[in-house]
């Protein structure tokens, strides 16, 4: 009897976590349309003939960091930085997530 009540505690906070999450998502989307939509204007608006471009491309655990432009090196640096940062942080909440399982 007690196996069914763990199964259905379990699944009840499975559900909770769920129900959760799905507003941080839709607030993640939300602030990546603004920010792009805030990128796009001022590069129209832009008074100068010059443009920056920096990007990061992740292929599995390999960022290729790309840029082009008067100040594409600090664009770069600073890429390939937030790309090993982003990296590190996968690991550590990939180890995080075997020991609570574990």
């Amino acid at each position: 009897m007690e196996n069914s009540d763990e199964k259905t505690r379990d699944t009840e906070e499975g559900v909770a976590a769920q129900k959760g999450f799905f507003p941080f998502l839709f607030a993640g989307f939300i602030l990546v349309f603004i920010g792009i939509a805030i990128i796009a204007a001022a590069t129209l608006f832009q008074a100068g003939n010059s443009v920056d471009f920096g990007a990061v491309i992740f292929i599995g655990p390999i960022p290729i960091v790309l840029g082009a432009g008067p100040d594409a090196t600090l664009i770069v640096f600073l890429s390939a930085i937030l790309a090993v940062l982003s990296v590190i942080i996968a690991v550590a909440m990939s180890k995080r997530n075997r020991d609570v399982d574990a």
